[in-house]
Formats: C-alpha cells, structure tokens, sequence
C-alpha cells in the first residue's frame, strides 16, 4: 500500500510545476503583510527623535547636530512603532525583506535643512 502511495507522488510531480526556485535568477513574491524594513522620506523628516524613543529595540538613531537619521536593520523587529508614531509620516514599511550580508550596517539618510 506504501509504494502505491510513493508511485502516486513521484508520477503527480513528474507533471506539476516544480517547488523550489532557482534563487538568485527567481524570488517570490513577498507574503501579503509582510513588513520588510523601514524607510525614511528624508524631505519630510524633521529630526523630532520620537522614533527612537518609542522604538523598543534601540534601533534608530537621530542626531540633529550632524542633521541623520540611522537605522541599524539587523536590530530592528519590524514592530512598525516608529511609522505609527512618526508625526510627519515620513516613514514606512517597505515590503522586501533586508538583504542578506555577512557584516552589520547602518543604514544612515541624511536629512537635508527645511527652509
């Protein structure tokens, strides 16, 4: 009764398309609600500092002498905190997930002066 089983699965795959990608040439497209990473509008920013305030990870940094903002993403847990209490809205979620890398960063936008 098991080979039966087991020659129904291997004759079904001989004609469905197949599971797996060819991954560097082919990707998926990211679930639906996936949050990804952080971006900054770095036009709208004002550097209030109320992200990394409510941030629970301690990933942002705004440091209004040198006029950046920072984010670690190796760091952050994508808890969207900062979106949803960023007064000017210039932050969002992105839905692609943060690359891959052997070596941390931060990623730092520099935010230009309002006039």
């Amino acid at each position: 009764m098991g080979s039966f089983r087991l020659g129904g699965m291997t004759l079904g795959s001989l004609f469905k398309k197949p599971e797996t990608l060819l991954y560097p040439l082919e990707t998926k497209e990211p679930p639906r609600g996936l949050k990804g990473h952080i971006v900054n509008d770095a036009e709208l920013c004002i550097l209030c500092g109320i992200c990394q305030r409510v941030c629970p990870a301690g990933a942002l940094t705004v440091d209004k002498a040198a006029r950046t903002w920072a984010i670690d993403p190796f760091r952050c847990v994508q808890c969207a905190s900062c979106v949803a209490a960023c007064p000017k809205h210039c932050l969002a979620m992105e839905p692609q997930a943060t690359a891959v890398s052997p070596e941390r960063f931060d990623v730092v936008v520099e935010v230009p002066e309002h006039a």
